[in-house]
């Protein structure tokens, strides 16, 4: 992204907005694993570059369908994610936008019994549709850093609530215990 020049136009405050919350829905979504609502957020022929590590190699998917695919069958009920993102540098351009944004996350694999903690800058590029909403047709990051340990590292490591997880209602708590 270049820095604006003396002569840029102002910017529509309300699209600047709009593009913010299209990413912290994509955000909400994934971490609540609302997959349909999630699909809303980007363009048909949306594509991602994850800079992640885990895979052995960065992450590329082509296509909503495509992404959406990845993230429902990879990001389970097993996988308990958190993923903060702000500090956004937004230029649009007619119907057209690029952003960056720091964001770091947390990955809990229940079923791995890991732990995966990292940090990134965003790069998205946003269209405005048809319709005049704003979607995402690119998101990516590399790595600033990314961190891995064992829960058997953790003995003392208890997950007391978790997303969908039935609720004792005398205790208040989650039946479910990581160890």
């Amino acid at each position: 992204m270049e820095p604006l020049s003396e002569n840029a136009a102002p910017v529509d405050l309300a699209t600047l907005e709009e593009i913010r919350q299209v990413k912290y829905r994509y955000l909400r979504c994934v971490d609540l694993k609302l997959w349909d609502e999630l699909a809303a957020v980007f363009t048909p022929d949306a594509t991602v570059d994850y800079g992640t590590q885990v895979y052995g190699k960065p992450l590329k998917l082509d296509g909503r369908d495509a992404i959406i695919g990845f993230l429902r069958k990879n990001l389970g009920p097993t996988m308990i994610t958190v993923h903060r993102a702000g500090q956004p540098e937004i230029t649009v351009d007619g119907d057209s936008a690029e952003g960056i944004w720091s964001f770091e996350d947390t990955v809990i694999a229940t079923e791995f019994k890991v732990v995966i903690t990292g940090a990134a800058f965003y790069r998205d590029r946003y269209q405005r549709g048809e319709d005049g909403r704003w979607r995402i047709a690119h998101t990516g990051y590399v790595r600033t850093y990314e961190a891995m340990m064992s829960l058997d590292d953790l003995p003392s490591f208890r997950i007391t609530a978790q997303l969908g997880e039935p609720r004792d209602e005398k205790t208040d708590r989650a039946d479910t215990v990581v160890q």
